[in-house]
């Protein structure tokens, strides 16, 4: 006796015709392999490194709650990471929401560390959706980490037949181990590859009573590390989707009236990659501040004297005031900077101030106008490899 679902959904075919797939699509997924293997080769040092993986960790998860409707912001997760958030009772499952995640990620994480679970199976997924539905209110005919027993309808669209949900589960564990390598020179391109389908094709099924939508973006993380994509980066998706929510519905709209994926892949490649070029900038601005930080030093090294060391302290603390921006600081202004440079100045005239700030303009270190002054950071950009112009 056929299956159900092939009358109704026939577009969950388990088959990928590639050639349906536009040359971008192709070019996204090379580019993400690229800026994917930047950011894991990119040497930071640990405290940096743990702050990039504790920030998109936070990102992670509150796009992940964010567009099932949790409304905490990117500021009450950090705080909430750091053990400093407090909220009314009734708002209490937000957090647990957020929590859900975060265990999730990093139990994940961590089997993929040890070398565990790298085949993707049906009770891993209703594992994942347990671990997201864990300790949260629900209808009383949800029942976390298993098929749903009704149909379901979000928005217009509606599910896949319940009694098929397992069947069509096992047929994409196996569609996902046995498809889509690019070749051995692809690792993380497959693997991108698989994860957005993966999304895509428990949004078609929607296979639980609830949580469909954070499951199929941990079975996203899952695919992404496990193909190689440095942690900081398995996150972006989520981010992606959350960001661009109307993008992202219309693109699963599209995909089940067009019967094809290639809609919903091309909406998530090209997202994902100006994610990945977002964070590279990010960590090339903490590589950039370290180089100067170290440029600095290396101009002192061998004036060890009270006022070179005070002015040393002085262009390195109205650096971190000013790093990433074209902000002048006002001369009068330069004491308060930090409590270091309040206490160095104290008793001082301004004329001291006024000195030390042309010695660092003597050494090129600073700009100064019209009772301003601001670092040259722009002087570090001569270590930069030259680019030739094309008129």
């Amino acid at each position: 006796m056929p299956r159900k679902y092939l009358e109704t959904h026939p577009w969950i075919s388990f088959s990928v015709d590639t050639r349906e797939a536009e040359i971008t699509t192709w070019l996204l997924l090379g580019e993400a392999q690229s800026k994917c293997e930047h950011v894991a080769k990119a040497l930071l040092d640990p405290k940096t490194a743990e702050e990039l993986h504790t920030v998109y960790l936070a990102k992670g998860a509150l796009a992940t709650t964010a567009i099932e409707g949790n409304t905490l912001t990117e500021d009450q997760v950090r705080l909430h990471l750091e053990g400093k958030l407090e909220l009314p009772k009734s708002k209490e499952y937000l957090k647990k929401e957020v929590d859900n995640i975060i265990k999730a990620c990093n139990a994940i994480a961590r089997e993929h560390l040890y070398g565990e679970g790298s085949s993707l199976t049906t009770e891993e997924i209703k594992r994942y959706n347990l671990l997201v539905l864990s300790d949260l209110p629900k209808e009383d005919d949800v029942i976390p980490g298993e098929m749903r027993r009704h149909s379901v309808t979000v928005g217009r669209y509606r599910g896949a037949p319940a009694e098929d949900c397992q069947y069509l589960l096992d047929r994409l564990c196996k569609m996902l181990e046995g498809a889509f390598s690019l070749g051995d020179a692809w690792p993380i391109a497959s693997g991108i590859l698989k994860a957005i389908l993966a999304h895509l094709y428990i949004a078609w099924i929607h296979p639980f009573g609830d949580g469909n939508g954070r499951t199929a973006r941990l079975i996203e993380f899952k695919l992404c590390i496990s193909a190689g994509v440095p942690t900081p980066a398995a996150h972006l998706l989520s981010n992606h989707y959350n960001e661009t929510r109307t993008a992202y519905y219309a693109a699963l709209a599209q995909t089940s009236r067009q019967k094809t994926p290639f809609p919903f892949i091309a909406y998530a490649l090209q997202g994902y990659v100006d994610q990945l070029g977002e964070q590279i900038l990010k960590i090339r601005q903490v590589q950039y501040k370290a180089f100067w930080t170290n440029f600095i030093h290396l101009q002192f090294q061998s004036l060890d004297s009270a006022a070179h060391k005070r002015r040393r302290n002085l262009i390195l603390d109205l650096s971190e005031k000013t790093f990433g921006n074209t902000e002048w600081v006002t001369t009068s202004d330069i004491i308060g900077i930090s409590g270091r440079l309040h206490t160095l100045y104290a008793g001082m005239t301004p004329r001291a101030i006024s000195r030390d700030v042309n010695a660092l303009a003597g050494m090129g270190l600073l700009s100064h106008k019209k009772g301003k002054v601001r670092p040259r950071f722009e002087i570090i950009e001569a270590y930069l490899p030259r680019q030739v112009r094309q008129e």
